[in-house]
């Protein structure tokens, strides 16, 4: 996310038939105007779930099915 060029090794791509997509983002100034927005607003995000690091499996296996509604998090002690 740091330019427009970049060398890829296409071969595992194309050797195991994993599709690529692409993504743009905003610029730096953006993301702060965003989180000022976000602060001074008090815009919290939704959370389904929070994981321990121990069910990090059952963290991606939610995330998986996809029945979630918000974030899925990991938290770190």
């Amino acid at each position: 996310m740091s330019g427009r060029t970049g060398e890829i090794d296409i071969a595992p791509v194309l050797m195991q038939n994993i599709r690529v997509q692409g993504i743009i983002v905003g610029s730096r100034e953006m993301f702060e105007a965003m989180n000022r927005a976000l602060e001074q607003n008090r815009i919290r995000p939704v959370v389904d779930r929070i994981f321990t690091v121990e069910e990090t499996q059952q963290a991606f296996g939610l995330m998986a099915q996809g029945g979630h509604f918000g974030k899925i998090c990991i938290r770190i002690d």
